[in-house]
Parts: structure tokens; C-alpha cells; sequence
């Protein structure tokens, strides 16, 4: 199947010819008609697999096709609500790219950046607006962003939304719609969350799956057994040694990832951390810089990283494997997208063993251990030895077959009773 039989208008096809494409993903062959024929949709699908474009073409060709001359300022006819500032810049830049050749206004409103800009614009009247919960909200609460026109609500990564905490924001914006309307959600797994909030507002949806909490063929993966030591060390290695120009690495907080880009720059290899306190304005700039080549590492962490839009990144390490599996599967799907190749890396250390077993088990298969010469785990590394036996130097002390020193006669406080008989007369 190629573009030419979705049913999608000359100037969409002519935008998608444009950027290259022919071939719908899967995510997006089984989505567009359905958006196009005016259902509601709960769509299961992760990151890498096109589902932004899935949702953006149908929701412009309908919005084309009903596109009213007017003389006054439009209405927000179509919303788009993100969990994070970079997914929101990505739906934006999509729906921008795909819509070139049309006549429909958009913007994009998140925190972080000045609320005045936005303001300004969406008094000069947008046709569709992509934004990030808490601003929403604040431009809805100074009366400078009216809902009750919107036709078309996508929810997007609503997975991502619910771990973010913004299920109380979102039934507050489902409170502003009108009725009728068309709503699409997507969301990489379905959970009895996710079910109970798309119960709430969609309206005898149609089902789209595809390949959920799967990686994508076209990723290789591969473990490197290390000490949590020599971990830094490992990734300078093989970012040196392999000559690597991009790549994207994950780390669990940002306390790590500011510290892991400081020693990347000690060993001479340019790097930017982005994360959540991160302005606006430098995660931008760390952003824009890793494309284009100004910067060879860029590390992350998972929620900064959601929905990041990256063509042809060759490499993605897990320098700290996420808590939760499913994230692997996220971060991993930054890489071989659009039918391109990729390779995922994961530095494991021993006390992320359980970790590793949970993705393997997720993702139903076992990926390949390579301990990298010079870099093998080394078992009385202090990292490597359980917390709650770090402090016991002397394991005799909780041997009951070790001998016991005998006590002696040692001086000690006498107690309260003791102390009260010693002050009676004899």
C-alpha cells in the first residue's frame, strides 16, 4: 500500500512526497482511514512508529475538507495535547510540515518560555493548537484561549501524560469541549488506567494496535556487563573507539545526567545534558545543536526525552537501565526509525540485573552479553556488593559458627533502678 490509496487530498500527498515518504507505516495504514471516515480511535502505538503523522494527515484533510471562509478571527478548531515541551515542538513541526500547501493556521503553547508570545498569536486566530497541560490551563484561566469550538482532541502518549500526573488537568480540559467532537487517542500501552480514562470520553472507538512493548526489528541490541565504576569510562571508550558522531544517552535522574556530561567534556567528547530543569531555551539550543553535529552526546532523561525527533540516530546507550521496562522500549525506539538502522547499548552493572531480566521479559527474547575487554565486571568492586552488606566489614559478627569473643568484665552505667537503690539508706 502506498499514500496514493489512504484517500488523502493531492496537497497532502504532494507535502508527504515532499519529505520523501511512499510507504505508510503500519501505525499509520490503520489509522488515517479510520480518522478520515469521522470515528473515534484508541490507538496502540510507541514512539518510532509514525503515529504522529498517523493522526496529523486524517485531522487535516477532514479539517481542509470543512475549512469555512472567514472574516472574523478563527476558532480553535482542532487540539493536540502532549505531555512534554519537545513532543509538543514535534507534533507542531509535523503538522507545519504536512500542511505547507494548505491554508490552516497552527501554533504550539508550553511553559518554560514567555506566555506574551503566545498570547499574540493566538489572538491573530489558529486553526489547530498543540499544547502541554499547565499552560493550557493558564491561558484558559486569563481567558486568552477559547475550547468551545474545538472539533478534533487528540490525546497523545497518554501512557506518559498518567505517569506525569496530569490526569487531573486532562479531565479539567475535557470539561471545556463541546460535546460533538472527534477524539484519537494514542498511548503505548493500555493499562486499566488508560482504559478507564478513554472510557470516560471516547465514543465506541475503534481499536488500532501495533507492535506494543515490541522493539523494532531494525534496532540491534546488545548488554555490556560492567562495573557501575567503570561505567564512564566504558562509554568514552566506545564513543572514541567507534568513532561515534550522535549519540543519545539515558541516564534515571538529572542530577546524573548533568554529572555524566560534565566528565564526557573532561574526556574531550562535546556533550549537553536535557532535561526537566532545563530551561526552554537550552534545551533548544542542546537539542538543536546535537543535529546538527555541533555536539556528539546529548544525555537525557526519560520524560525530556519523550517524543524527541531524531533522523537517522545511529546510536542510543542506556548508560542506567529505567525502572520501569517499558521505558527501554521508549528510549530504545529513538533510534531505527522510519525503516533505518540503529544500535541500542545498555551498560548493566550487577545491582541492575533485575532490571534487565524485567525488559527481557517484557520484550520476549534475550539480549546479547558482551563484556568489552578491559572493562569486565570485577565482583569486589564496592559498588557491585548489596547495600545492605557494604557496612558489615566483619561477617563473623553474623555467623552463628563463628566463635564469640567473650565479654569480660566491662564497666557500664548503672540503670535507673540500680541508681535509685544506691540512694536508699542501708
Amino acid at each position: 500500500m502506498t499514500f496514493d490509496d489512504l484517500g488523502l487530498s493531492a496537497e497532502l500527498l504532494r507535502a508527504v512526497r515532499e519529505e520523501g515518504y511512499s510507504t505508510p507505516t503500519p501505525v499509520q495504514e490503520k489509522s488515517i482511514p479510520v480518522v478520515l471516515e469521522g470515528h473515534d480511535i484508541l490507538a496502540g502505538a510507541q514512539t518510532g512508529t509514525g503515529k504522529t503523522a498517523g493522526f496529523t494527515l486524517p485531522m487535516l484533510q477532514l479539517m481542509q475538507k470543512e475549512h469555512p471562509e472567514r472574516h472574523h478571527r478563527r476558532p480553535i478548531r482542532a487540539l493536540v495535547l502532549t505531555p512534554t515541551r519537545e513532543l509538543a515542538a514535534q507534533v507542531q513541526e509535523s503538522i507545519e510540515t504536512y500542511g505547507r500547501h494548505l491554508s490552516l493556521r497552527s501554533t504550539v503553547v508550553f511553559g518554560g518560555v514567555g506566555i506574551n508570545p503566545q498570547i499574540q498569536k493566538l489572538q491573530r486566530g489558529v486553526d489547530i493548537l498543540v499544547a502541554t497541560p499547565g499552560r493550557l490551563l493558564d491561558l484558559v484561566g486569563q481567558r486568552k484561549c477559547d475550547l468551545r469550538h474545538v472539533e478534533f482532541f487528540v490525546l497523545d502518549e497518554a501512557d506518559r501524560m498518567l505517569d506525569m500526573g496530569f490526569i487531573h488537568d486532562i479531565r479539567k480540559v475535557l470539561k471545556l469541549l463541546p460535546q460533538k467532537r472527534q477524539n484519537l487517542l494514542f498511548s503505548a500501552t493500555f493499562s486499566e488506567e488508560i482504559k478507564k480514562l478513554a472510557s470516560g470520553f471516547l465514543r465506541s472507538p475503534v481499536y488500532v494496535e501495533v507492535a506494543r512493548n515490541q522493539t523494532a526489528h531494525q534496532v540491534t541490541q546488545v548488554v555490556h556487563p560492567v562495573s557501575k565504576s567503570k561505567k564512564r569510562d566504558l562509554l568514552s571508550h566506545l564513543i572514541k573507539q567507534g568513532d561515534w558522531q550522535q549519540v543519545l544517552v539515558f541516564t534515571k535522574t538529572k542530577h546524573g545526567a548533568n554529572r555524566l556530561t560534565t566528565q564526557l567534556e573532561s574526556d574531550g567528547i562535546q556533550a549537553a545534558a536535557i532535561h526537566g530543569n532545563k530551561s526552554q531555551t537550552a534545551r533548544t539550543k542542546a537539542l538543536a545543536n546535537f543535529k546538527s553535529g555541533a555536539v556528539r552526546v546529548l544525555v537525557a532523561t526519560d520524560i525530556a526525552a519523550r517524543g524527541l525527533d531524531i533522523d537517522q540516530l545511529p546510536h542510543v546507550v542506556n548508560y542506567e537501565l529505567p525502572n520501569v521496562a517499558e521505558d527501554y522500549v521508549h528510549r530504545i525506539g529513538r533510534t531505527g526509525r522510519a525503516g533505518n538502522t540503529g544500535e541500542s547499548l545498555s551498560l548493566v552493572s550487577a545491582d541492575e540485573k533485575k532490571l534487565l531480566v524485567g525488559i527481557e521479559k517484557l520484550i520476549k527474547k534475550a539480549i546479547p552479553k558482551v563484556v568489552v575487554e578491559g572493562f569486565e565486571p570485577n565482583p569486589n568492586d564496592p559498588t557491585e556488593i548489596p547495600k545492605q552488606q557494604r557496612h558489615r566489614p566483619d561477617h563473623r559478627r553474623h555467623d552463628p559458627s563463628s566463635p564469640r569473643k567473650p565479654r569480660g568484665n566491662r564497666s557500664r552505667r548503672p540503670g535507673r533502678g540500680e541508681r535509685a537503690a544506691a540512694k536508699k539508706p542501708s
